[in-house]
């Protein structure tokens, strides 16, 4: 299928009405720099991303939840009509999910505190001798798991977890830039006192919507051209790239 025969052919999906039997939508996420509460309500640039492309996809029956990032995964992995964003889609997931679309690039890096003057990892095999903090069933749980790093300890939350590295439960733990940023600012934390030990380039992935398998091809579809239709007229990077200038992240 040619990439014009494509784009035409979701654009038309759009058109189409949804069967009267659709059952509702359960979106699924976790907390990030760009999913967080705000007034008590589920916000940031991705939330508003994916609430454009549902009503664009016309899409009105859906309920949106938070949980840790293990319960939001394994719902998308085994229930049907679950929608998930954002997560990172790698090999391994690929045939797991049905995908949408990516809201953005992201890359991982391990931090320490910048007093533990004793951390030094200069690849993966010198990180290894370390205690990491990692959130659970989380994209770096499994990268690092399957690196051979066995010195792991788990949170269900990344806040859980940066909380270890504060408290030198654990020396080190793996963020993006936005999300040390996003620590930061939740903990009152002074983000001068972090240090970038080791980037983890082979972390490098796209961060997408994706539903789970058992929802209805005529859903995934449309939703499929929605995004498409706003990433192609600049919502989606316009939306995402506010968070940095506005700094509404936690």
């Amino acid at each position: 299928m040619n990439s014009a025969w494509r784009t035409g052919f979701l654009a038309w999906t759009l058109l189409l009405p949804l069967s009267p039997w659709a059952q509702p939508v359960q979106v699924v996420t976790e907390t990030t720099p760009f999913v967080y509460l705000q007034d008590g309500k589920i916000a940031g640039p991705a939330t508003e991303v994916l609430e454009k492309t549902l009503q664009l996809a016309g899409i009105k029956d859906y309920r949106l939840n938070m949980y840790p990032w293990a319960r939001a995964y394994d719902m998308a992995l085994n229930e049907p009509n679950v929608l998930i964003y954002l997560v990172a889609r790698t090999p391994e997931r690929e045939p797991k999910f049905q995908w949408v679309g990516e809201f953005l690039q992201i890359r991982y890096h391990l931090y320490k505190l910048r007093e533990r003057a004793n951390i030094h990892a200069s690849n993966l095999d010198t990180a290894r001798s370390y205690t990491i903090g990692v959130m659970r069933d989380d994209l770096r749980h499994q990268y690092l798991q399957q690196q051979g790093f066995t010195r792991l300890v788990m949170s269900a939350q990344t806040s859980e977890n940066f909380a270890q590295l504060l408290k030198r439960k654990v020396d080190m733990v793996p963020l993006s830039e936005a999300g040390a940023e996003a620590q930061c600012r939740a903990t009152s934390f002074d983000c001068a006192g972090l240090e970038r030990v080791l980037s983890l380039d082979a972390l490098t992935t796209g961060l997408y919507m994706a539903y789970s398998l058992a929802t209805p091809p005529a859903v995934v579809q449309r939703t499929q051209a929605a995004f498409k239709q706003l990433k192609a007229n600049g919502t989606v990077q316009r939306t995402m790239e506010a968070k940095a200038s506005t700094g509404k992240a936690p």
